[in-house]
């Protein structure tokens, strides 16, 4: 007869059943973890790369629009003489501007950390530890 209410205390479930659901759990919880910090870091990404656009684009305007002013006063302060040796060597030297910039931009990309390399080195220790195991 099996006793009711406050009699012994139940042990423990043991066996394989229960080692393979605790083994579920903590895989579920580790898989959990690691898609938050995949998430954290792709919504940090994402708000980064939102804001660098966004200052590219107003400063590309405002440079532009200086570049066309102070391109109209140079050809208007040399328009009687010499207009057409002031307008190639205007375009001349906004073509080394713009070669020098992307030229940076290029190596700018290149020197950039990883995307997500928290994510992946927490994945890598994971593997570590779990083939240790």
């Amino acid at each position: 007869m099996a006793l009711q209410g406050g009699g012994a205390a139940e042990p423990r479930p043991r066996g394989l059943f229960a080692s393979v659901r605790r083994l579920g759990s903590t895989l579920l919880a580790t898989l959990v973890s690691r898609v938050e910090l995949l998430t954290h870091e792709i919504e940090r990404e994402r708000l980064r790369i939102t804001r660098l656009a966004l200052l590219a684009i107003v400063a590309l305007f405002f440079l532009a629009l200086g570049a066309i002013t102070a391109t109209l006063f140079v050809i208007v302060l040399f328009w009687d003489s010499q207009r057409l040796v002031v307008i190639g060597f205007l375009a001349l030297v906004y073509l080394a501007i713009g070669g020098g910039i992307a030229a940076y931009a290029k190596s700018e990309a290149s020197r950039a950390s990883r995307p997500f390399s928290a994510s992946l080195e927490q994945l890598r220790k994971d593997r570590e530890h779990c083939t240790r195991s």
